[in-house]
């Protein structure tokens, strides 16, 4: 009988650690180091941020970014991550379900997301570019879109820089939007000229033109800067604050640099520098419970 007290006891000492891994976690830095376990969303579809083929995890810089933040939360303990696809129309959903524990999927922090999601970082600042095909001669800037057929890829806000008006539009440009999937939908669309041009941030557009060389070109024409963050269920600062503690390391220790490199050295992007001031954690009161 003394022996199940004592059981008892340090199943209430340990939580819902000595559960298997299962259980509800206050944050998923906490889950992390209890279970080492955690399910990332990146893209699958995006060559050299988050691409998918056969049966292996995603490759890519996002993917890359995501590791070395969850081996920052982890505290050491060796982890299990699931790979888990997260397309722009979903990632909102896919946090708010429990589908996925953070997100790293060239996820811009914008004003319209911060009240549905809780971001660590940005990671980086990109700049939004526009991609066309190479032999397009009609195309030499961003003013040159004017009524041309631009890319609307679902749960994206890139599109809004061209069309939009201020605030959120920068250049208020008539043009025809053409609905895409998803960004590898819009950049088949651009080669079979069912469109003219694919717009959002370069670090995207320069994967696509690497995989297929002298097939397209970036303008080189930038509309705005873009800040990536790590998505996190709205209201979770804990682990928001962890991210930005572990994205300081990676600038500092150089491995932002070196996996920008690593990813994009070769396309003649001007990279990012320097780490970005973080955004801030603290935009909600209180901390939204984790289902593990």
């Amino acid at each position: 009988m003394r022996r199940t007290y004592v059981a008892l006891a340090a199943a209430l000492v340990l939580g819902p650690a000595a559960c298997g891994g299962g259980g509800s976690y206050t944050t998923v830095a906490d889950k992390i180091r209890n279970t080492g376990h955690v399910v990332v969303g990146t893209k699958w579809d995006q060559p050299s941020l988050g691409l998918k083929a056969g049966k292996g995890p995603p490759q890519g810089f996002d993917v890359d970014v995501a590791r070395y933040i969850v081996d920052h939360l982890s505290g050491g303990r060796e982890v299990d991550i699931t790979w888990r696809e997260a397309p722009s129309s979903a990632r909102e959903a896919l946090l708010q379900n429990g589908s996925v524990d953070l997100i790293a999927a060239s996820y811009s922090i914008t004003e319209s997301r911060k009240p549905k999601v809780t971001f660590g970082g940005p990671y980086v600042i990109v700049r939004q570019d526009t991609l066309v095909r190479a032999d397009d001669n009609r195309i030499r800037n961003v003013t040159d879109l004017k009524g041309k057929r631009i890319c609307l890829a679902a749960g994206s806000n890139s599109y809004r820089r061209i069309v939009g008006s201020p605030p959120d539009g920068m250049l208020a440009l008539p043009a025809e939007l053409v609905h895409a999937a998803d960004y590898s939908h819009c950049v088949r669309m651009l080669e079979a000229h069912e469109l003219d041009a694919v717009s959002t941030e370069n670090l995207a557009l320069a994967g696509y033109a690497q995989r297929e060389p002298g097939r397209f070109r970036l303008l080189n024409d930038p509309i705005s800067v873009e800040k990536w963050g790590i998505g996190l269920k709205h209201g979770d600062a804990a682990t928001c604050e962890a991210v930005n503690r572990a994205i300081d390391d990676m600038w500092r220790d150089g491995t932002a640099t070196r996996l920008l490199r690593k990813w994009f050295g070769k396309t003649g992007v001007e990279l990012p520098a320097s780490r970005p001031d973080p955004e801030g954690c603290r935009s909600t009161v209180g901390t939204a419970p984790h289902r593990g």
